[in-house]
């Protein structure tokens, strides 16, 4: 089976936008790869001008917060580098057993890269709350501070017009609907820098096990 991987675009974003910015596109996927049973749910950013559209399932809703959570920690603990959020989209297998294999196996048919350059202001503040508080910097010109948000935002939609493209060009690898009950496809997401060898190595090993994966960025 191969493995359709979608690079998307990295993004530069300050710190308190990393939450807002990861849900907008992990649910944006979520969505397009949900299996029907859903009630979608339209979500204004309260940063951008921007909707978009949840599948109005609690669960995932809180996998997907433990999850950006986690990437938040990450990136506190390694200001100075990239970090991205590998989301999988996978099939269980059943394999006979052996001493060195388990009976289940993970074929992975679809793998997401989101990847967030974050910038660290020196006078900020930033606490564990959904909402983290940001000081100015006084040193900075209104322009200044206008500008970012505005590419981010357009930055931003450019990432949403690529998960749509991808997702109505790519449609012979998406297996058969599983007997399975949940509004997606079995999936994960995986947190890392991008300079992390023991990602690269997983994401290696997945690669090996699913065949040579095709590009989309």
């Amino acid at each position: 089976m191969n493995c359709e991987v979608c690079q998307l675009k990295e993004l530069e974003v300050e710190h308190f936008e990393v939450r807002e910015v990861l849900r907008c596109i992990l649910h944006t996927i979520l969505f397009h790869r949900a299996l029907g049973l859903v009630r979608p749910k339209d979500v204004d950013l309260e940063l951008f001008d921007i909707t978009y559209v949840q599948c109005g399932d609690v669960e995932l809703e809180k996998k997907i917060d433990e999850k950006i959570d986690q990437f938040i920690d990450r990136v506190e603990k390694h200001p100075n580098k990239k970090n991205q959020i590998c989301l999988s989209f996978y099939e269980v297998k059943n394999k006979h057993a052996t001493w060195f294999t388990n009976k289940v196996e993970r074929l992975y048919w679809e793998q997401w890269y989101i990847n967030l350059n974050t910038i660290q202001h020196p006078k900020a503040h930033f606490g564990k709350s959904h909402h983290s508080k940001v000081v100015v910097d006084p040193g900075e010109s209104s322009s200044e501070r206008n500008a970012h948000p505005t590419a981010l935002e357009s930055s931003l939609r450019e990432v949403l017009f690529q998960i749509i493209k991808f997702v109505n060009e790519k449609k012979d690898h998406v297996p058969s609907i599983p007997n399975l009950e949940g509004v997606s496809f079995p999936y994960e997401i995986t947190v890392s820098s991008s300079s992390d060898s023991a990602f690269g190595m997983d994401m290696l090993k997945r690669m090996l096990q699913t065949g040579h994966p095709t590009m989309l960025s």
